[in-house]
């Protein structure tokens, strides 16, 4: 993973708030080079600074209104074949490796009710999951974000 700098982060946070400016937009905005601004992109992008695009469609655009999250307990020895199985489920948008009681924290979407019991069931056939529980959410309170990282790191 690439340490970002404070230049890094300013571009970042101009990035964030206008995704769609060019290379020469943003140069111009922060006073840096086009060269600079370039590749520093093309590093972050060959680094894997940027999440995907993906990240930013909201589920609920797509019809899944509900989103839960599965606490799930595996067999350590099948760990692997585990999350291979849940990134076979298009519903499952995230999961998380966990230490404690909880080995993997699996984040789902649904349709409605039917289809999160579907989901339920869907997680618990697969081989070395031991046990799951279930937690709706809500609401978001605080949705994923950097911006206040990004801040400290520019110095602001």
């Amino acid at each position: 993973m690439t340490t970002l700098d404070a230049t890094d982060a300013r571009l970042l946070l101009e990035l964030s708030r206008s995704p769609r400016a060019t290379g020469v937009e943003l140069a111009n905005r922060l006073s840096l080079s086009r060269n600079t601004v370039q590749s520093r992109l093309a590093r972050w992008e060959g680094a894997g600074v940027l999440a995907g695009f993906d990240r930013l469609v909201d589920p609920r655009a797509l019809g899944y209104p509900l989103a839960a999250f599965v606490a799930t307990r595996v067999d350590q020895h099948r760990l692997d074949d585990v999350v291979a199985a849940l990134t076979g489920i298009p519903e499952v948008v995230e999961v998380y490796g966990m230490t404690g009681l909880t080995d993997l924290s699996v984040k789902v979407v649904a349709t409605d009710a039917d289809d999160l019991y579907r989901l339920a069931e869907r997680i618990l056939e697969i081989p070395g999951v031991e046990r799951t529980n279930m937690a709706l959410v809500m609401r978001e309170l605080v949705g994923p974000r950097t911006a206040p990282l990004l801040e400290r790191a520019a110095g602001r």
